[in-house]
């Protein structure tokens, strides 16, 4: 059985924005740190934010300013809200929970994100 399911991908222009989410199972979400990570064919899968268990949150330097992510305790819902999309962000987008540490941790290290999503598509056209 899935534990994280993402939801919200899509095509849009640039400038365009989109919200994705993930829904986890409540042991995962309420005990990790959770993240969105983002992949495209043929490249390594790069982190984009992170959230930890306290609300605590970091973001890489191509999402600064543009991407908020936040996560919704009563929901057992993480959420990626995207703005002003370019075509550089077109990418398969993953949640994740870093099952690998029971820290409050903000880190992208993929190492250590154990529990995956399936993806969802985030398509850009300019």
């Amino acid at each position: 059985q899935a534990q994280l399911v993402e939801s919200g991908g899509g095509s849009v222009q640039a400038g365009g924005s989109l919200r994705l989410s993930c829904a986890a199972s409540a042991s995962i979400f309420s005990s990790y740190s959770m993240a969105w990570f983002r992949q495209l064919p043929g490249k390594e899968r790069e982190g984009v934010a992170v959230i930890n268990v306290f609300g605590g949150t970091a973001y890489t330097d191509s999402a600064k300013g543009r991407f908020t992510i936040s996560r919704d305790t009563a929901k057992n819902t993480l959420y990626l809200q995207m703005n002003n999309l370019k075509p550089d962000d077109t990418a398969m987008y993953y949640c994740a929970a870093a099952t690998g540490t029971r820290s409050a941790i903000l880190s992208l290290v993929i190492a250590i994100f154990g529990a995956w999503g399936q993806g969802t598509q985030v398509t850009v056209s300019s």
